[in-house]
């Protein structure tokens, strides 16, 4: 049968001395003598009294813990995140909270709440793709919980964050399909309440319009990411007037859903229809039909920098120093990569 804890109550009580004297001689305090805390500290082990660290860190006004909140930790992108999150803050002596919303936002309030009563000192966040308000995150200013953000980012000034460079990297995708002779070049975009989705929008008019190409707004067709979602954006840009020869999509989730449909369809991909996607995940080698290319975003990369990014903010509180006047917004640049594994 398990035993409570000894506590320092019962070996104060044991030893006829003050809860504060025994505090102090475990702590080796000067004020105490070398015999009194001999006598503690060896009735302390026989008792196996272990210190209970929740309290001491709440003394301390920090528990030495960070939490993360992510759409699906089954992803492989926020799988990398996590490792990087993980090694970074293991380091600094941190633990690491983990929770997902799965894009809920009803959901990713109550993580928020759930985050701030178990008292963590800092939270990463990837908001979902659904999330439409940012309150929740902002009012964790009010008990001085610094937030930051990584890979999703909310559309709100003033706020921590590190996420690759979609602009750019669509930039580059698409100037690759151009370069290999498709002009007919549709877009399988993400929901609209998302900045990437926005991003993404202005690479594809920049790399049209750079090469001197009309931007034809029918040819990008919005999706919720869904295997479903992602089925009716393909059969809505195979109807349009002008039915493309590739496409962009908006990750190498939705390439998947969208090759596999064209499949069905008896289009032959790579052929008939080239893809394009981004994040650049190990899924693609087990896939029968790839993405010609698909853009690296460094996932591993955004969630070490920004655990740095977090710890640098507890330190700067920890020191008793102000929040840094600048906020902290890294962009890092993406990379097109060619998949050689085609068809």
């Amino acid at each position: 049968m398990q035993t409570k804890p000894t506590t320092i109550k019962e070996i104060a009580q044991i030893l006829g001395i003050s809860v504060s004297t025994v505090s102090r001689a475990l702590h080796d305090h000067p004020s105490i003598g070398l015999t009194t805390r001999a006598k503690v500290k060896k009735l302390a082990g026989e008792l196996n009294y272990e210190p209970n660290q929740t309290a001491i860190f709440l003394q301390k006004g920090k528990t030495l813990t960070i939490g993360v909140i992510l759409p699906e930790l089954s992803e492989a992108f926020f799988s990398s995140a996590i490792s990087a999150i993980e090694d970074t803050a293991y380091k600094k002596n941190y633990t690491v909270l983990l929770a997902q919303s799965h894009d809920d936002e009803q959901k990713e309030k109550q993580l928020v709440e759930k985050m701030k009563n178990h008292r963590v000192d800092g939270l990463l966040v990837s908001v979902g793709k659904n999330t439409s308000s940012y309150q929740h995150f902002e009012n964790l200013k009010k008990y001085n919980i610094p937030v930051v953000y990584f890979d999703r980012i909310p559309s709100i000034p003033n706020i921590h964050y590190v996420a690759c460079n979609m602009e750019i990297g669509t930039i580059e995708a698409v100037s690759y399909l151009l370069k290999k002779g498709h002009r007919a070049i549709g877009m399988i975009n993400g929901p609209q309440t998302m900045v990437a989705t926005g991003e993404r929008k202005e690479g594809y008019i920049k790399a049209m319009t750079k090469n001197r190409l009309k931007y034809d707004p029918s040819l990008i067709v919005s999706c919720d990411l869904t295997e479903e979602g992602t089925k009716k954006a393909l059969d809505e840009l195979l109807a349009s007037k002008r039915k493309p020869t590739a496409i962009v999509t908006f990750n190498d989730y939705v390439a998947l859903f969208a090759i596999k449909h064209a499949s069905r369809l008896n289009i032959r991909v790579n052929q008939d229809l080239e893809f394009v996607s981004y994040a650049n995940l190990p899924l693609i080698n087990y896939m029968e039909n790839i993405p010609a290319a698909s853009v690296e975003q460094f996932p591993y990369l955004q969630g070490q920098k920004a655990t740095d990014i977090l710890m640098d903010l507890l330190h700067h509180q920890g020191t008793g120093g102000n929040e840094p006047s600048a906020f902290y917004k890294v962009i890092i640049e993406s990379q097109l990569v060619e998949n050689k594994k085609q068809d």
